[in-house]
């Protein structure tokens, strides 16, 4: 059985959590959902983010997530692939070195990985975006171009590929980013 790394924390999009986890496991894959600091077991919060025809998304509370794996015990080498949640999570996330540590091997080794909305914030800070085409939320597009990557402005409902990196803007292009991610992670999936 292949595992997978997933990488979240607190006020990390409910979305971008739940469901691409939900998806991973549906079709076999052991998820090691993980944050810094925190043990399998504990819980963390998580943010519905929703487009409600405001400036920007709404905020409002989500639910308690169970880690299912101790973010001090991760080997990389035991993972085939790498899921990275959006929200506010990322932007502290990226602040700890072995989660940008944790990144770059995913990269170096060319493992599959997505990252959805701010996730991207964890691959700009990582430097690991530089000559890729890749996608985000509108508002982390910037990061994305002063990293070296090429933002791509795409619908909320797509995704975008570039080797082994699978993107998307936010959480209604799920759908189109995981299954994009299977792909790359060897499972056969019908369109």
């Amino acid at each position: 059985m292949k595992k997978v790394l997933f990488l979240t924390g607190d006020y990390a999009e409910d979305y971008e959590t739940m469901v691409p986890f939900q998806m991973l496991e549906m079709v076999g894959y052991e998820v090691h959902a993980v944050c810094p600091d925190k043990k399998k077991g504990q819980t963390i919060k998580t943010a519905i983010h929703d487009f409600e025809g405001d400036q920007t998304y709404s905020e409002k509370p989500g639910h308690n997530f169970a880690l299912t794996y101790s973010f001090s015990d991760v080997n990389v080498d035991d993972y085939a692939g790498l899921v990275i949640a959006g929200g506010r999570a990322p932007e502290y996330l990226r602040l700890t070195e072995k989660v940008l540590e944790i990144t770059r091997h995913f990269f170096e080794a060319n493992k599959p990985v997505a990252a959805v909305c701010h996730g991207i914030q964890i691959l700009t800070a990582a430097g690991v975006v530089k000559g890729r085409t890749l996608t985000a939320y509108p508002a982390v597009g910037p990061e994305v171009t002063i990293a070296g990557g090429n933002f791509k402005d795409v619908p909320p409902t797509d995704a975008v590929l570039d080797g082994n990196l699978v993107t998307s803007p936010a959480w209604p292009g799920h759908a189109n980013m995981m299954r994009e991610f299977f792909k790359l992670m060897g499972a056969t999936v019908q369109a």
